[in-house]
C-alpha cells in the first residue's frame, strides 16, 4: 500500500503537494556525504524499493540517500532545492528498508533564496526540531511556520540512510499577476498547487499522479482503480491551485488499453470557507461541467468550451470514472480569477 493510500497518515500528505518531488524539478544540490547511495534518489516520486541481491562498487545498493559510517565528529546533511517556492505544512522523513543503517535522529531547516542557491551567509530557520527516527518507517512532522521557502536542509545525526524526503506544502504562485495577464494556465497542475484531496479507490496507483507534468511513463504512473463489482462508479476530488474559469479539459488514458474508463464525467463547484469532511458527500450534487463522455484506449481526449457547461469560477472538481479504470493525466486549462 502506498503511503498516500493509508488514511492513518497526516492530512497534509493528502492535502498538499510534495515540493521535494524530483518529477516536479526538485534537486538535491549538496550532501556532506553520499558514498553508499546518491542523494538525488531520496527525491524520487515512487515509494522506495528493496532488491536483496543488488550491489554496486560501493556496497549494498539502497534506494535513497545513504552516507558512510562517520568516524569523526559532526553529522551529515543534505541541501535540497525545492521544485518551487512555497509554504511548508508538513514533512515525511522515510527510512523504508533502512534497518541497521538508519539515522537515530534528524531535523530540517528551510531558507528563502529566490535568486540562487544558499551560501555560507544564508539564514536558515529550523522548521522541524531534532526528532528520533526508527527502522524502515515513515516519520511525519507538522510545520507551523508561515514563511515561504525555496530550499530545505535535512540533518541526520550522525549518519545513515533516508529512503525518501517528502516536503508537503502549497506552491507560491503570483496568481494576481497571472490573472492580470489573462493567460490560460493549468489550474489543476501539481506545480500550480493542484491536489487530489479524496478518492473512492486507488488500488493500483497514486491519484495525485494525474496532476503530474508530462505524459505517464507507464501504466503505473496514473490513477487506476480495482475492478468495480457493485453499482456506481469510482471518483476523485481535485482542489485547484486557484479558483478559475475553465476553458478546456484534457483527459489522457495513456498506457491504459484494456482498463481505461468506459466514460468520464466531471462536476465542479466553488467551495468557500472550510473544506471539511462533508466535501465527499456534497460533491455528489455539484453542477455538471463535462457530461458523460466516451473514452478510448491510450488516447488524449480534449474537450473545449463547446463541450463544457461552466457557470462562473470553480475551486473543486469531482472526476467520475465510469464505472472504473485508469486515467493517466488530467489537465484543467483556464484563467485564474482576479
Amino acid at each position: 500500500m502506498s503511503h498516500l493510500e493509508n488514511t492513518d497518515t497526516p492530512e497534509f500528505t493528502r492535502r498538499f503537494v510534495n515540493l521535494a518531488d524530483e518529477r516536479l524539478g526538485a534537486e538535491a544540490i549538496f550532501a556532506t556525504d553520499d558514498f553508499f547511495a546518491d542523494k538525488q534518489r531520496m527525491l524520487q516520486t515512487a515509494d522506495a524499493v528493496f532488491y536483496p541481491d543488488r550491489y554496486d562498487d560501493h556496497g549494498k545498493w539502497m534506494d535513497g540517500w545513504e552516507s558512510r559510517r562517520k568516524r569523526v565528529e559532526g553529522h551529515d546533511y543534505c541541501v535540497v532545492r525545492l521544485a518551487t517556492s512555497g509554504r511548508i505544512h508538513g514533512v515525511d522523513i522515510d527510512t523504508s528498508h533502512f534497518t541497521g543503517n538508519f539515522p537515530p535522529a534528524a531535523s530540517l531547516e528551510g531558507c528563502y533564496c529566490p535568486d540562487g542557491d544558499p551560501g555560507d551567509d544564508t539564514k536558515w530557520d529550523e522548521i522541524v526540531a531534532p526528532m528520533g527516527l526508527g527502522a524502515s518507517a515513515h516519520h511525519y512532522a507538522d510545520v507551523t511556520s508561515d514563511a515561504i521557502y525555496t530550499h530545505v536542509r535535512l540533518h541526520i545525526y550522525p549518519d545513515g540512510g533516508v529512503a525518501r524526503l517528502r516536503v508537503y506544502g502549497r506552491p507560491n504562485r503570483d496568481w494576481t499577476e497571472m490573472a492580470a495577464k489573462g493567460e490560460q494556465v493549468d489550474l489543476a497542475a501539481m506545480i500550480n498547487g493542484g491536489v487530489v484531496v479524496d478518492w473512492s479507490d486507488a488500488h493500483y496507483g497514486n491519484p495525485n499522479a494525474i496532476l503530474s507534468p508530462g505524459r505517464g511513463v507507464n501504466m503505473g504512473d496514473g490513477w487506476e482503480t480495482s475492478r468495480r463489482r457493485e453499482p456506481g462508479n469510482e471518483w476523485l476530488l481535485v482542489e485547484l491551485g486557484h479558483p478559475g474559469e475553465i476553458e478546456k479539459i484534457i483527459v489522457d488514458t495513456c498506457h491504459f488499453k484494456g482498463n481505461y474508463p468506459d466514460r468520464v464525467s466531471i462536476q465542479g463547484a466553488f467551495v468557500d470557507g472550510e473544506k471539511d469532511k462533508s466535501l465527499r458527500a456534497r460533491s455528489m450534487f455539484w453542477s455538471s461541467i463535462l457530461p458523460e463522455s466516451k473514452m478510448q484506449a491510450d488516447h488524449i481526449h480534449e474537450f473545449d468550451a463547446s463541450a463544457l457547461t461552466v457557470d462562473g469560477p470553480v475551486t473543486h472538481l469531482r472526476v467520475n470514472s465510469i464505472p472504473d479504470g485508469g486515467i493517466s493525466r488530467l489537465r484543467i486549462l483556464g484563467k485564474p480569477t482576479k
